[in-house]
């Protein structure tokens, strides 16, 4: 419990990579507040099963504390109610915000696109990060900690998502650098994240698949046979959380397979998946994945 006594804003936490994060964070210990829209009294536009009151009790039930709380990151009233809840500072701010989900579309040129639903894109996933870092950095920086922005993909390669999409991936990039900067003096950490080929919840319906059975999804998506658990991503950021040298990172962009050769944790089944090798080698490569060992990559 390495993280008790410690204080942790997870954003975006319903799902995804935010539930695993804070889920992992509670396992070291640490007090998670718990944010984003879906409650068990009112769905998100994302229109999802998981509620914030579900990964608070998951939190709980690995020894952490959860704390809900509702919290619309593109409200600037409702990040200011968060902020009055937390009577103390912020030892780990993890900005998961997306909620972009509804807006993308994948296979169409931009300009082919509406454009109202680029741009709610972008707001979902750009401007809920200004507006959580505005509020909640100064709560980070009171208590000399360490703040996470989450993206997808460690560089800058297009890989043909979408403009709008990549506009804001990178974007998250671009905030952990400029948060290393601007925080350059105060004894904060600040860098950013990203998971391989997210095993999320949406990933699983996706694939008509469960946690029990993902690997049945591989027949629809071979390189799936590489996929990540949420608490893959969760438990490398609670070890960069407890890294008491964690500062030599700044300013960079981790991965979960990165932060797994440096600290050495394993998914839920004990394996260590390595996208960025997997990538490298089978998918740049155009190898048929079924002609390669998987298990020699996890």
């Amino acid at each position: 419990m390495t993280l008790a006594g410690k204080v942790a804003v997870v954003t975006g936490a319903t799902r995804g990579c935010g539930r695993g994060i804070a889920v992992e964070l509670g396992a070291l210990g640490a007090t998670v507040y718990v944010t984003g829209r879906t409650t068990r009294e009112q769905r998100s536009p994302m229109n999802r099963p998981e509620t914030i009151e579900e990964t608070a009790e998951l939190v709980d039930a690995v020894g952490g504390k959860g704390i809900p709380v509702r919290c619309d990151f593109t409200k600037v009233s409702d990040v200011d109610a968060l902020v009055d809840r937390i009577d103390s500072g912020v030892d780990i701010l993890v900005d998961d915000v997306w909620g972009g989900d509804p807006f993308h579309v994948f296979g169409v040129p931009y300009w082919e696109q509406d454009l109202d639903a680029v741009l709610s894109l972008v707001r979902n996933g750009v401007e809920t990060h200004l507006i959580a870092l505005h509020r909640l950095m100064p709560l980070v920086v009171r208590n000399k900690g360490m703040v996470v922005e989450i993206t997808d993909g460690d560089d800058e390669t297009y890989h043909g998502a979408g403009l709008a999409y990549y506009l804001v991936k990178s974007s998250m990039r671009a905030l952990g650098r400029a948060l290393a900067g601007e925080l350059e003096g105060t004894d904060c950490t600040a860098l950013t994240v990203t998971p391989g080929f997210l095993r999320s919840e949406f990933m699983l319906d996706h694939f008509g698949v469960t946690e029990a059975t993902w690997r049945d999804g591989v027949a629809k998506e071979p390189h799936f046979v590489m996929s990540e658990t949420p608490r893959y991503i969760g438990r490398g950021i609670a070890a960069l959380a407890d890294d008491p040298e964690k500062a030599r990172f700044n300013g960079k962009v981790m991965a979960s397979w990165t932060l797994m050769r440096e600290y050495g944790f394993t998914d839920l089944d004990g394996t260590r998946p390595d996208w960025g090798r997997w990538y490298d080698e089978v998918v740049a490569t155009g190898k048929e994945p079924d002609t390669v060992d998987a298990a020699a990559y996890r």
